[in-house]
C-alpha cells in the first residue's frame, strides 16, 4: 500500500524545483502548494546551469517589436505570432520581477542594466547576472524567496513517476521519495521538468532531463507538439566530460570566432558568421568535424585577459581541463541543448488534458517555433509562470475522488536510450537512421523497465522527425533538405502502444492543446 499524504490532498502539485516550478510556486502563495523537486532547487535543475541571460529588450535603440520580429526569423516559420509579442512584451517586467525577488542583474559604470548580444539578435538585449552564472544566481534568490514563502511545502528528491488519471481529469501524482513512493491527491497538477537532453550521448543538461514530464504527460493521455525540434548548441566544450560544459553564446557575441586545427576561421563566409541562428551554426561545426577537422572556440583577441572576469564559470571549466581561454582557443563540438518542442499548451499553459498545465521547456507554447532564439528560454519561464499560476489559481480543486494503489515504476534510466539518439536522431537526420531508432526504440518504450519512460520520449521525437519530410530550424533531413513552402506542426499522442502523430497544417500549440 502506498502512503498517502493526506495532509497535502487538493492542493496544487508542481512538479519540478526549476525557474518555471519555484516561480508559478511564488506566484500561487498565498495558496498552499506542494512542489516535487527531484534535485536540489538551487543547484540541481537545468536553470542553474545556465549561462546565457534573459532576452529583453530594455536598451534606448529596441522595442519588443523588434524583438518579436527577430524571434520568429529564429522560429523559421513556426513561431506562433500572438504569442511571440505577448512574451516579448512582458520582458520588461519579467526582469522587474526577478529582481524584485533578489536576483542581482550584471549593471554598468552608470548603475543600469548591461546589456550583452547573442546570436541572431539584431540588438543587444540579453540581460546577464554575474557574467555566465545567470542560472545560479536566479536560482539562489528564488530558492530563498521560496524558503521565505510559508504556502511553499518541497519535497526534495521526490521523483514523479506516473500521473494518476479519473473519468479523464488528473487526480493526483505518484513518486518515488527516500522513504519509498508516495501518492498525492490533486486534480491541479502543473508539469515543469524542464528538458530532453539527458537523451543524447553529448548534451549540455544535467543528466537527469530525460522529458519526465513529456513521458508523464503522454502516458496519461495528452498531446504533445513539435517535438522533433531538438537544438543543439555549437559550442559545448569537448574535453570528455558528461554532461559537457557550456561555452556561452555570449562569447561568440563579444567577438569570439570559430577556427579549426589550422587557424582557418570556416565561418567566415556565412552572412553574421559565428552570430547565425544557432541551428546553421551547430550544422557548420557538425560538418566540419565529420571531415575530420577539429573545431576550437578563440577568444583570444576579441577578449584575451578579460576573459576570465566577464566569464568566470567557463575559465573555471577551461581550467579544470587544464585550458586557459585567455590565451589558448577551447576545444567545441555541438550538444543537444534545448527541446522545442513539449506538452501542447494554451495561453494559460492548460494541456488537453484537464488538470494538468505545464511551464517552461516542457511546455509547447508556440513561442520557440523550429528553433529557439538565443536567451528567449528564461523568458519564457518567468512570463508564463503568472498565467500558469492565475489559471491553476482559478480553477477549483473540486472534489477529489478515492485513489487506489499502482505499480510504481522504476527511477528513470536513459542510458540504453543515448546511443540510439545521438546516431539517428541527431544534427543531421536521414530516413533509414529514423527508422532505425524507432525500430530500436519501440520495444523499450512499450514494455516494463527503467528504460521506458526515456525510450518512449525518444520514440516520439524520432516518430515526428521520420513523419517531418522538409528541412526547418533544428530539423535537419539529408534526404529532404528543402523547407517546405506550407508551414505546418506535427502532434502527438500515445494509443494502445503505439506513438500517432498528426499532421496539424498552420495550427497553434493551443488548437493542439484544445482537441
Amino acid at each position: 500500500m502506498h502512503p498517502i499524504a493526506h495532509e497535502l490532498a487538493g492542493r496544487p502539485i508542481i512538479v519540478g524545483g526549476g525557474l518555471a516550478g519555484l516561480m508559478t510556486a511564488l506566484h500561487l502563495s498565498p495558496e498552499p502548494v506542494v512542489v516535487l523537486a527531484k534535485a536540489p532547487p538551487a543547484s540541481g535543475p537545468a536553470t542553474a546551469h545556465a549561462q546565457g541571460g534573459i532576452a529583453a529588450a530594455l536598451g534606448p535603440d529596441d522595442d519588443p517589436v523588434r524583438h518579436a520580429a527577430d524571434t520568429i526569423a529564429s522560429g523559421d516559420g513556426l513561431c506562433d505570432a500572438e504569442v511571440v509579442a505577448r512574451i516579448t512584451g512582458a520582458a520588461r517586467e519579467a526582469i522587474s520581477e526577478l529582481a524584485r525577488r533578489g536576483v542581482a542583474f550584471d549593471r554598468d559604470a552608470d548603475g543600469q542594466l548591461a546589456h550583452g548580444l547573442e546570436a541572431a539578435h539584431s540588438r543587444r538585449r540579453i540581460i546577464h547576472a554575474s557574467g555566465d552564472q545567470t542560472g545560479r544566481e536566479i536560482m539562489r534568490a528564488l530558492s530563498e524567496a521560496v524558503q521565505r514563502t510559508p504556502s511553499i511545502t518541497v519535497l526534495e528528491s521526490a521523483d514523479a513517476r506516473r500521473l494518476k488519471v479519473e473519468d479523464g481529469s488528473v487526480a493526483g501524482v505518484l513518486a518515488l521519495t527516500p522513504r519509498g513512493p508516495l501518492l498525492l491527491p490533486g486534480s491541479r497538477v502543473v508539469l515543469a521538468t524542464g528538458g530532453i537532453g539527458g537523451l543524447y550521448r553529448y548534451t549540455t543538461n544535467p543528466l537527469g532531463c530525460t522529458g519526465q514530464g513529456l513521458a508523464l504527460a503522454a502516458r496519461a493521455g495528452a498531446v504533445l507538439v513539435d517535438m522533433e525540434f531538438v537544438q543543439f548548441h555549437p559550442t559545448a566544450l569537448d574535453v570528455g566530460l558528461d554532461p559537457m560544459p557550456l561555452v556561452s553564446e555570449a562569447v561568440r557575441g563579444e567577438g569570439a570566432i570559430l577556427i579549426d586545427e589550422t587557424g582557418t576561421r570556416f565561418m567566415a563566409d556565412h552572412g553574421r558568421a559565428e552570430l547565425e541562428p544557432r541551428d546553421v551554426v551547430a550544422r557548420t561545426v557538425w560538418l566540419h568535424l565529420m571531415e575530420g577537422h577539429l573545431v576550437f572556440l578563440d577568444a583570444r583577441r576579441a577578449l584575451g585577459s578579460s576573459f576570465g572576469e566577464r566569464f568566470p564559470g567557463i575559465t573555471a571549466a577551461c581550467r579544470a581541463a587544464n585550458i586557459e581561454p585567455a590565451v589558448m582557443p577551447m576545444p567545441v563540438r555541438p550538444a543537444a541543448h534545448y527541446h522545442m518542442g513539449g506538452i501542447a499548451v494554451d495561453e494559460a499553459g492548460r494541456s488537453s488534458l484537464s488538470g494538468l498545465w505545464a511551464c517552461g521547456e516542457t511546455a509547447a507554447t508556440g513561442l520557440h517555433g523550429a528553433n529557439r532564439l538565443a536567451s528567449n528560454s528564461l523568458l519564457e519561464a518567468v512570463a508564463c509562470a503568472r498565467r500558469v499560476a492565475e489559471s491553476v489559481s482559478g480553477t477549483s480543486a473540486g472534489r477529489l475522488p478515492r485513489l487506489r494503489p499502482a505499480p510504481v515504476p522504476e527511477p528513470a534510466d536513459a542510458e540504453p536510450v543515448r546511443d540510439i539518439m545521438s546516431r539517428h536522431v541527431g544534427v543531421l537526420r536521414d530516413g533509414a537512421g529514423l527508422r532505425a531508432a524507432v525500430d530500436a526504440l519501440q520495444p523499450l518504450a512499450f514494455a516494463t523497465g527503467a528504460v521506458a519512460d526515456a525510450a518512449v520520449v525518444g520514440l516520439m521525437i524520432a516518430t515526428a522527425a521520420l513523419q517531418r519530410e522538409e528541412s526547418r530550424g533544428g530539423h535537419f533531413r539529408t534526404d529532404f533538405r528543402d523547407r517546405s513552402a506550407r508551414p505546418c506542426r506535427l502532434s502527438i499522442r500515445l494509443d494502445e502502444g503505439n506513438v500517432v502523430a498528426r499532421l496539424l497544417p498552420n495550427a497553434s500549440p493551443a488548437a493542439a492543446a484544445g482537441e
